[in-house]
């Protein structure tokens, strides 16, 4: 009795199976990949961590949250190398320093979204993470009449929910590359020999406002860097506003390059 239940699931087993392969054999005829195909090849959204360049520009940025002693000291340093760079300010921050925003923002540094009270996004709903967002622009406009159009997720952390809510916005997600741990209080010269070790062509340079030795590292990087052929400009200016991939490093390229292992595909 046994050896007949036993032979009897083995024919289900190969019927089964027979089965599964030619709804396989089915949709490759077709040209289409088969449901479940599809399910494990969805894609995970990245933000921008780079941007293809045969040019030698490079962009650096800073996210301010907390304090706002060096803020001055980061406008002059940079004014000295007429150097224009991208800051992520949170909307508590705005809220506590506008004149430092607005001083920003008059030495042509461009101002953007780093979410309105620095939660981790990916534990929000949808309709959080769009509240987060907007309520940030808002702050930032009322400061300096113009609304952001990127904005660097806290901690560095995202998920689909957040890429996707940021584009329904017509705002880009933007990360980095080269990260300068200043938060971890690192010498200025330890900060130095990481950031310009690892700048390449379309760099995202990564500091923090308030940061112990980033104004004492600043000047010798970016004296470093000039002498190696680059440029600065700003992350808007850096990256490509549409018709672009995103590999799975994290770079943006034209979608027309053939270099590249796409991830993502915007037309705006």
């Amino acid at each position: 009795m046994s050896y007949m239940v036993l032979k009897k699931k083995h024919i289900i087993m190969i019927t089964a199976g027979i089965l599964a392969l030619i709804l396989l054999i089915f949709f490759v005829l077709r040209g289409e990949t088969s449901p479940v195909t599809e399910v494990s090849a969805s894609k995970r959204q990245l933000p921008i961590y780079s941007v293809e360049k045969n040019e030698k520009v490079v962009s650096i940025s800073f996210d301010a949250a907390w304090g706002n002693e060096d803020t001055q000291e980061l406008i002059d340093i940079l004014a000295k190398y007429d150097i224009k760079a991208t800051f992520f300010v949170v909307g508590d921050w705005v809220d506590k320093y506008p004149e430092s925003v607005k001083a920003l923002f008059d030495a042509g540094h461009e101002i953007q979204n780093h979410s309105n009270t620095h939660p981790d996004l990916t534990n929000l709903s949808r309709e959080q993470i769009a509240e987060q967002i907007t309520s940030c622009n808002e702050k930032i406009k009322s400061v300096t009449g113009v609304s952001p159009t990127l904005i660097r997720p806290p901690y560095g952390a995202y998920n689909n929910t957040v890429i996707e809510t940021v584009t329904s916005l017509g705002m880009y997600t933007i990360q980095w590359d080269v990260d300068s741990l200043d938060w971890k209080d690192l010498s200025a010269e330890q900060i130095y020999n990481r950031v310009t070790s690892k700048v390449k062509p379309g760099s995202i340079v990564l500091f923090h406002n308030a940061a112990l030795h980033t104004p004492e590292a600043l000047p010798n990087i970016i004296e470093t860097l000039q002498s190696n052929g680059y440029d600065f400009v700003k992350i808007s200016d850096l990256i490509i506003k549409k018709d672009y991939t995103i590999d799975h490093a994290g770079k943006q390229c034209p979608s027309s390059s053939k270099t590249t292992t796409s991830s993502d595909v915007n037309k705006k």
